[in-house]
């Protein structure tokens, strides 16, 4: 190395690494743009069957009341 130069393996396992990293970051960005739509779409949903569980619970109450009602009815 006293001559200022640098071995062709080392430049080559260099320039071999570079070519690797520059070749799958399209794929990885594009990978984690799908996993950030997945996580994005799963909590849509569990918000959704929370808020239908949520409309049931209301509806239950809703018809226990009007079926009290009912029952109130005086009978003629």
């Amino acid at each position: 190395m006293a001559d200022g130069t640098v071995n062709p393996q080392i430049t080559d396992a260099v320039t071999q690494t570079n070519v690797k990293v520059l070749g799958e970051g399209p794929a990885e960005a594009v990978s984690m743009s799908v996993q950030a739509v997945a996580h994005g779409t799963a909590l849509e949903v569990e918000n959704a069957a929370q808020t239908q569980g949520g409309m049931q619970q209301i509806n239950n109450a809703a018809v226990g009341g009007l079926i009290t009602q009912i029952m109130n009815i005086p009978v003629p």
